[in-house]
């Protein structure tokens, strides 16, 4: 069996190796618009002696924001004294796994091309290779699926968290008295939104991977024999 390295890029002309390709381009995406991700949020204190005063509410990947002071260190709003405040809220597990998948999936795709376009001819003189590419695949779909719901959650709660409602529950200062708080200027949350798109976009392309490699796999073949074979019918000799 000749195992050397045979540089062939006709993978990338079928389905098995270009979904591979855009699965890498899908998952580099996916943790560059959430991992590289930093904004502010200006908040607005309305006085009630006509003065306003602003806070600034900064969060970035991986979003523990209950370690992001509001109010940093003592101070004084409207004429009261405030206590350090921190935002509530951590979304870090399911953003730092979010991430964690699309940075496996990344690494993984290009072992799989390298395989694809150099060692072809070893991946299909095997079962094995089919069957180990199509169970990997199976656990990636299903990771994909798990990690994007979770971080979908989370971006919800980061959104709360950061918006209006949520600095007014966190703030003591604009629960009561004549003081009123409100988000006047918000961090643009795009790339955070295109993330959980990307997430559930690679759900979706992992899926329809998984088939083209289970098509590989001896179990597909045997299969199609057995669908196809019992409808053979014996061609009589000719006379």
């Amino acid at each position: 069996m000749m195992t050397g390295f045979r540089l062939n890029l006709s993978p990338l002309k079928e389905p098995l190796g270009f979904v591979k390709l855009v699965e890498w381009l899908t998952a580099i995406f996916a943790f560059s618009s959430c991992g590289g991700f930093t904004g502010t949020n200006v908040v607005t204190l309305f006085c009630g002696d006509g003065r306003n005063e602003t806070l600034s509410a900064n969060f970035h990947y991986p979003f523990r924001l209950s370690q992001e002071p509001l109010v940093p260190g003592n101070a004084t709003l409207c004429n009261r004294s405030v206590a350090t405040t921190h935002m509530v809220g951590d979304a870090a597990s399911a953003a730092e796994f979010f991430v964690g998948v699309a940075v496996i999936c990344f690494l993984h795709c290009m072992l799989a091309l390298l395989v694809y376009l150099g060692y072809m001819h070893v991946y299909k003189d095997s079962d094995l290779g089919p069957i180990c590419d199509f169970l990997v695949t199976a656990v990636l779909v299903f990771l994909w699926l798990v990690c994007a719901s979770a971080w979908a959650k989370g971006l919800q709660n980061v959104k709360y968290a950061t918006d209006t409602e949520g600095i007014g529950a966190t703030l003591a200062l604009c629960t009561g008295g004549n003081v009123t708080c409100a988000v006047t200027e918000f961090a643009n949350m795009r790339t955070l939104n295109i993330s959980v798109v990307f997430g559930f976009l690679n759900v979706f392309v992992w899926a329809g991977n998984a088939w083209f490699v289970y098509k590989e796999t001896r179990w597909h073949s045997q299969k199609f024999v057995s669908q196809t074979g019992p409808g053979r019918q014996q061609v009589p000799a000719p006379i």
